[in-house]
Formats: structure tokens, C-alpha cells, sequence
């Protein structure tokens, strides 16, 4: 497969908010390092308890829920257990009911991203799961994390 646009990894100077998330020894495959699809929950992890902890959603009484809608990731560097992985967050993109997160994922203290991607999450009403514009709290954070 080829591309036209080959991705580089990012620098921590790129990023607004950064998670610590340590690694489990059940995060490691067989080939002796973290598989591949435990780097979408630390997406999801980094994201939504930065949002908790800003007072953004409210995952048991909201009204307002985020679906992903699309999510990608490019690996550059692997990450194995017991490091405890820095996740970097930033919003790309913003629209009426609609946020773009891009996450990278870096060694402790490294410099760039072992990993980078993104996913898109579409705001729903939690009763009709019908698209709502995004609540004046969320609105708030995602200004705060624009790139």
C-alpha cells in the first residue's frame, strides 16, 4: 500500500494537556510489547477524564453524550510494560455538535510520540441520541485545547 502523505511523529510542544497512564503487564502481546488496540482506550481514557475532571460530561447524569464516530492511529515506536505512557491531547477540530481529538502517546519523557492519531466525537442528546450543540462546559475545554 502507499501513501502520499507519510506521517512523522509529533512533539510534546504540539499538544495542550497531557494524561499519565501506566501500562499493565496485560497490555503486553506475545511479540513483547503493548498491542496495538490497547492504544485506542488510552485515546479514549486521555479524552473523556480530561473532560471528566474538567467538569465537561457528566458520564451517569448528563444529557449530553459523545459517540466516536471515527478513530485512526499511527504507531512510529513501541511501548511495553512497566512504562507508564504520557498521553498529549489537543482539538483540531470543532464544529456545532462535533469534536476532533488528536491524542499522541509518549514514552515517559520522551520527547516524540511513539504513537499519534485521532477520533471524532459526535455529541448526542443521551434520551434521543440526536445530535445537540455542544454544551457551553464542553465548548469551554475544547477552546482551551484548540492546536
Amino acid at each position: 500500500m502507499s501513501s502520499a502523505h507519510k506521517p512523522t511523529p509529533h512533539s510534546r510542544s504540539s499538544y495542550r494537556a497531557f494524561r499519565s497512564i501506566p501500562t499493565r503487564w496485560m497490555d503486553n502481546d506475545m511479540y513483547g510489547h503493548v498491542n496495538n488496540v490497547v492504544y485506542y482506550s488510552w485515546f479514549d481514557t486521555a479524552v473523556n477524564a480530561l473532560l471528566i475532571e474538567r467538569g465537561a460530561l457528566d458520564i451517569h447524569q448528563g444529557q449530553t453524550i459523545g459517540f466516536v464516530v471515527e478513530t485512526q492511529c499511527n504507531y512510529f515506536a513501541p511501548i511495553a510494560f512497566p512504562e507508564t505512557v504520557e498521553a498529549g491531547i489537543r482539538v483540531a477540530q470543532a464544529g456545532r455538535s462535533s469534536v476532533r481529538y488528536e491524542i499522541a502517546l509518549f514514552a515517559q519523557g520522551a520527547e516524540t510520540a511513539a504513537a499519534q492519531g485521532h477520533f471524532v466525537h459526535v455529541y448526542v442528546d443521551r434520551a434521543t441520541q440526536r445530535p445537540v450543540p455542544l454544551p457551553e462546559a464542553l465548548q469551554r475545554v475544547v477552546d482551551s485545547l484548540k492546536a
